[in-house]
């Protein structure tokens, strides 16, 4: 806060996150698979709070349509749902992990663009490490951080496998600092 803000009532302005740590997954997914054993299950999701306008749906609509093109050309399939909290999950299926970063990017891009940033939760990504176990990488649009969810049954979570997993990645994928943060997302659909 500068000197003529304090003086002025102004308030602390919150830097916004950087959209491009998304696509650091891109690049961290390679020590991922060949050094860890984490690989991805070829499905990744963006998950919002709709709002019931038109100008809304039309951007969500358009995002859908645009990526059911561009899948034929790369693979990537598209559906969507929404949750028992009524937050909506458009889900894309792709081999290709950047593919993946890609689509999620887009449809980020479109709500942001389109003045809807405010309602993009969290982009989730599935992996299974070398034991067959879920791994999810969380990016939470908010903070402009990642975090790993890794459950463990119906409402528990492997918070140690969490912490291992940070350890082994941190160098290369910006990392939600605060532990307390890293909330667990249950009922992911993929």
């Amino acid at each position: 806060m500068g000197f003529l803000d304090s003086i002025l009532g102004g308030k602390k302005k919150l830097k916004d996150p950087a959209p491009d740590r998304l696509f650091a997954l891109s690049t961290a997914y390679v020590t991922l698979s060949t050094s860890h054993g984490i690989d991805t299950k070829g499905a990744a999701a963006i998950v919002f709070q709709p709002l019931a306008t038109a100008d809304f749906e039309a951007i969500v609509a358009e995002m859908q349509e645009i990526l059911k093109g561009t899948g034929e050309d790369t693979g990537t399939t598209i559906s969507s749902e929404e949750d028992s909290h009524g937050y909506r999950w458009i889900i894309l299926r792709d081999d290709d992990i950047e593919d993946l970063v890609v689509g999620v990017n887009a449809v980020s891009d479109g709500l942001m663009v389109g003045g809807y940033g405010d309602r993009v939760l969290a982009a989730v990504f599935a992996f299974k490490d070398a034991k067959g176990r879920s791994v999810y990488f969380i990016y939470n649009y908010k903070r402009g951080h990642w975090y790993p969810f890794v459950p463990a049954g119906q409402r528990d979570r492997d918070g140690e496998r969490e912490l291992q997993i940070k350890a082994i990645i941190a160098d290369e994928l910006p990392i939600e600092p605060e532990l307390e943060r890293w909330f667990p997302l249950w009922g992911i659909p993929i």
